[in-house]
């Protein structure tokens, strides 16, 4: 298992239990600066230069040994893109700054992705489930003729209408597919 597949499971296990939170109440402090952080952020309202600078390093030892810990995380854009293009295609909650500031930040904005195959089989159904190289899953979900989709191909998908997705794989004509939750 990648290592950025296992960080979308982590970020996906983290969002839903955010989100039942949210729902009782602590919307607030998802939206409000870290405590840590704000506290090293006071540091600048001290005017004495020595009691500044002993604020300022009791603060980031403080934020360092929250992060060691895991109860901070820090993350900047490029990691947060990252993020949304591993969860590219999953229906999650929206909870504003989960992912940034704003979860529909359109400069943001994932709507496509473009990637390699890991492995493709046919279903009973008749049609293809897809394993992307980050181990997410798409199905086909129109009965329509492809040529096989192969290991190593490559394969665009993109949002659609109605929050549907199509794929095209190696250049063919775009089918319909849908995420599959792990």
């Amino acid at each position: 298992m990648s290592r950025f597949s296992v960080c979308a499971k982590y970020l996906f296990g983290v969002t839903l239990g955010i989100g039942a939170f949210a729902s009782i109440g602590y919307a607030q402090s998802i939206q409000s600066r870290p405590e840590a952080f704000q506290k090293l952020l006071d540091c600048k309202t001290i005017s004495e230069a020595a009691l500044r600078l002993a604020c300022f390093d009791q603060q980031v030892a403080a934020m360092e040994t929250a992060e060691r810990d895991s109860t901070l995380v820090i993350v900047d854009k490029k990691q947060i893109r990252q993020a949304k293009k591993g969860l590219f295609g999953l229906s999650l909650p929206s909870i504003n700054g989960l992912l940034g500031r704003d979860d529909k930040d359109e400069d943001d904005d994932v709507d496509a992705i473009e990637t390699v195959i890991k492995s493709a089989r046919l279903l009973p159904s008749g049609r293809w489930l897809i394993v992307l190289e980050d181990d997410a899953r798409w199905v086909q979900t129109e009965a329509k003729s492809i040529f096989d989709p192969k290991p190593g191909q490559k394969i665009r998908i993109r949002k659609a209408a109605m929050g549907s997705f199509f794929a095209n794989i190696n250049g063919q004509t775009a089918i319909r597919m849908s995420r599959q939750n792990q």
